[in-house]
């Protein structure tokens, strides 16, 4: 099959678009109730809390409910967004905000970048005391996503959601596959092991008339990694980095997981050559039964299909791990930052994480677990399908050079797609995986 799909209609702009075209400075003002043309002023007195985000489109019309929601809980407060270029744009510019104690009162940083910025001094550490006179506990969140937020014994970055890399896939042909439980889900099950995996893939293919399993990974810089990363914590091998090298990785069970993804992806039931936009496309238009894809492009999907189904990650090889990310709140260093103005702060992204109900109609899981233990949340679909993926998250190794939109994931990709299209024996691409990890790791951290 080819690279692009068949000229039908295309949904609307994906999430990923949308960020990357992100307007490099644009501001909006934000009141405990209104919005607010007066943002110099709001800021002078004190009383405005700066935030600095990556989300715009849909995400940031999100954000900006959540604030207009949280002002109940944060009277006299106003939130001032200033939105930045996704990727390493925004991750320079908050470095060098920081690094002069120049930066916003409070940041969203991906939760895999925390180790390029805490033990660097870039950020503050959050009051726990503070946080919890506000009613956001550490106990209020996934273990498996809280673990990554401290450094040294303190916390730096208190969770917003998790973003999952997951499974989505059209009802009608699942079920003419026998894929389904009786209560309409994902047969876990059926996945199980990597022949599972691909025998299902050619049962969606089959009860579809075209094809299996969408996964668009040619040219792209992340999704590649994304696949590759959950699947080898699935086998438990060990991923370890320690500054200075050499990376301590079980080079076997990496090409077993590398020839499981060229099955995955060999162009007899499931299409070959897919970059992400063409994936993207395909299974909204219905040439693919499933797809392999984050949560944050839930919007296109359901606008293509509203009864969309999704689930976790499958455990294909044994130990549960769904690969992850979390955007997360931070606190720029600040030589001497004013104690009233920190409460505020506090108090302020106390008031957002209660809000994430909110948050999660963009696919997102909230991290605050109140919100995820709701009623009103239980009825989100497939939202509540996959919601469970955060008690087993595995996210970028906490090095400084790994992350969200780094060289490093691109550099995986890089060999990856080579092993995918056909070029390189998995067990060849294990080692020019690691030798790229040792190069990584040879290097010392710019900040």
């Amino acid at each position: 099959m080819t690279a692009t799909p068949p000229p039908v209609p295309r949904p609307g702009p994906t999430r990923r678009r949308a960020l990357t075209t992100a307007l490099a400075a644009g501001a909006a003002v934000l009141g405990a109730g209104a919005l607010s043309g007066c943002g110099a002023a709001q800021a002078a007195d004190g009383s405005t809390v700066r935030l600095w985000d990556l989300f715009s489109g849909a995400d940031g019309g999100l954000l900006n409910d959540m604030v207009r929601a949280a002002g109940p809980d944060m009277p006299g407060t106003g939130i001032e967004r200033t939105v930045l270029e996704w990727g390493t744009p925004y991750y320079t510019k908050l470095a060098m905000a920081s690094a002069g104690g120049r930066g916003p009162d409070v940041a969203i940083s991906h939760m895999s970048r925390l180790a390029g910025y805490a033990p660097t001094g870039l950020l503050d550490p959050w009051d726990l005391d503070l946080l919890a006179e506000y009613g956001v506990t550490p106990d209020d969140f996934a273990d498996a996503v809280w673990s990554r937020t401290r450094f040294e014994g303190r916390t730096y970055a208190l969770p917003l959601d998790t973003h999952p890399f997951i499974v989505f896939y059209h009802p009608e042909p699942a079920a003419r596959a026998g894929l389904l439980t009786k209560d309409g889900t994902l047969d876990p099950e059926a996945f199980g092991s990597p022949d599972a995996f691909l025998a299902a893939g050619r049962e969606l293919a089959a009860a579809s008339g075209k094809q299996g399993i969408a996964f668009g990974y040619v040219t792209d810089s992340a999704q590649g990694w994304r696949l590759f990363y959950g699947l080898y914590r699935q086998t438990g091998g060990v991923f370890r980095l320690p500054a200075g090298g050499p990376a301590e990785v079980d080079v076997d069970r990496m090409a077993e997981v590398i020839a499981f993804m060229a099955k995955l992806v060999d162009g007899r039931v499931n299409p070959r050559r897919l970059d992400y936009p063409a994936a993207i496309a395909a299974f909204a238009n219905r040439q693919t039964a499933m797809i392999l894809s984050g949560e944050w492009e839930l919007g296109t999907f359901r606008a293509a299909d509203p009864k969309v189904g999704a689930a976790p990650f499958p455990t294909v090889f044994g130990t549960p791990a769904v690969y992850a990310d979390s955007h997360s709140f931070v606190l720029p260093r600040r030589p001497h930052p004013d104690a009233g103005h920190r409460r505020r702060t506090h108090r302020a992204v106390a008031a957002l994480l209660k809000a994430g109900q909110i948050w999660a109609g963009a696919g997102h899981i909230p991290a605050y677990r109140p919100v995820t233990e709701t009623a009103a949340y239980a009825k989100l679909r497939p939202q509540a399908d996959y919601a469970r993926a955060q008690s087993h998250v595995v996210l970028d190794p906490a090095v400084w050079f790994a992350g969200a939109g780094s060289d490093f994931q691109n550099a995986m990709c890089q060999v990856l797609q080579q092993a995918l299209l056909g070029g390189l024996a998995p067990d060849r691409a294990a080692r020019a995986m690691v030798r790229r990890l040792d190069t990584f790791l040879s290097k010392p951290s710019p900040a």
